[in-house]
């Protein structure tokens, strides 16, 4: 695949306009990925994966560095500040640039890359064997509609929901459901995890609305709403037997208010 092509993936994959040339955001998604991409996978396999990709963008993978192991949210963090843009858009771009990236390695390097990266990359990755991932977007969209409230506010009750249920369940259940959700929304269960040190914290369903009520500083009545509108949204984006292993730990009542 010539240095056209590459970008031209890119360009599709992250719906930049048509026009003359290459994107120059493009160029700033597929730069800033392939040098993140190379702090963080070992130098022989970077070396491996430049001398396959067009001469162009070859040396921005390269590095003499060894890897530095850091985890997907860290890396979409990197992106994004070398690209200058929020993590979610970060995010989409890290995905075309790999889409592109699968398209023009060998399969055999292509396996060796996903072999390095932990599972959570899995998120980011166009192909290969992982669990498939809720879209950022989707999930947004449906938490606004079934709250009845709008994209911005849907982003708060979705954040405070999330990190009091990553105190509510069990370490191993959160890192089950990290798995599952895009990295966008993996800060705030990170948060709720570490606050009970990753052994659940007991709490009846008034508690968890409360807590969440706290933290959007919302009332109570709007605050289960907001509580039903995410974890529903939250079952149907990764699947009913999915979201029973997750909240195996929780008793019925917080069950019924899904219905």
């Amino acid at each position: 695949m010539d240095y056209e092509t590459f970008l031209t993936v890119v360009d599709q994959v992250i719906g930049t306009e048509d026009g003359p040339g290459p994107d120059p955001r493009a160029i700033r998604a597929t730069r800033a990925t392939l040098q993140t991409l190379g702090e963080r996978i070992d130098r022989g396999q970077a070396r491996r994966l430049a001398a396959e990709l067009p001469p162009e963008i070859a040396p921005w993978i390269a590095t003499p560095t060894p890897a530095e192991g850091f985890d997907v949210d860290e890396f979409v963090d990197r992106v994004a500040a070398r690209e200058g843009v929020d993590p979610i858009t970060a995010s989409r771009h890290v995905a075309a640039v790999f889409t592109a990236l699968a398209q023009a390695i060998s399969d055999r390097e292509y396996a060796g890359l996903v072999a390095e990266l932990p599972r959570r990359f899995a998120a980011l990755l166009p192909r290969g064997p992982h669990v498939p991932v809720v879209d950022p977007d989707t999930f947004r969209r449906q938490v606004a509609a079934r709250a009845g409230i709008g994209l911005d506010a849907a982003d708060r009750a979705t954040d405070a929901v999330l990190e009091v249920l990553g105190q509510r369940i069990a370490g191993g259940e959160v890192d089950d459901l990290i798995e599952r959700l895009p990295v966008t929304l993996h800060p705030p269960l990170k948060r709720g995890r570490a606050e009970v040190r990753g052994e659940p914290k007991p709490m009846e369903l008034g508690e968890f609305i409360r807590a969440v009520a706290d933290r959007e500083r919302v009332g109570i009545v709007e605050a289960a709403l907001h509580v039903r509108a995410v974890l529903t949204v939250l079952r149907d984006m990764v699947g009913e037997d999915e979201f029973r292993d997750i909240t195996v730990q929780l008793p019925d009542d917080y069950l019924a208010i899904l219905r």
